[in-house]
């Protein structure tokens, strides 16, 4: 391995699982390309008759938005912290959108990011669904 590629590995590993999604997501935008597993095999399948036999391909969601429907009075700073650090807003932009529920927070995201997200928020005590 060259030591561009080390020192790019090393840096990778420092990555938080929201700022490897956002990457992921960079990357496929710079390059015109899928990363979601088996994303090639959909699009060979999808030429194919159902009369030759084939069974019809069901394409799984790759991309979700956290959907902030309900902030509890009692634990509004507490999510409110969350949602800056989850959409790197400021805290006026924040508090925005942490008052005006129900309310898309962040789009895009892979199906592990938007669950790490949710989870963090649910813990703050919001009530999100991923859609």
């Amino acid at each position: 391995m060259t030591e561009k590629i080390s020192t790019l590995i090393n840096e990778l590993k420092t990555l938080t699982l929201l700022e490897a999604a956002e990457l992921v997501k960079a990357i496929e935008e710079t390059f015109n390309v899928d990363a979601s597993v088996g994303g090639g095999v959909m699009m060979m399948n999808a030429g194919s008759s159902a009369s030759e036999g084939n069974a019809a391909v069901v394409e799984e969601k790759t991309e979700f938005d956290i959907s902030l429907d309900d902030v509890p009075k009692e634990k509004k700073i507490p999510i409110l912290k969350v949602v800056r650090t989850i959409t790197e807003l400021g805290l006026k932009e924040a508090k925005e959108v942490v008052e005006s529920t129900p309310k898309i927070i962040k789009e895009g995201l892979t199906k592990a990011a938007a669950e790490e997200a949710k989870k963090v928020l649910e813990e703050a005590g919001a009530v999100v669904t991923l859609k």
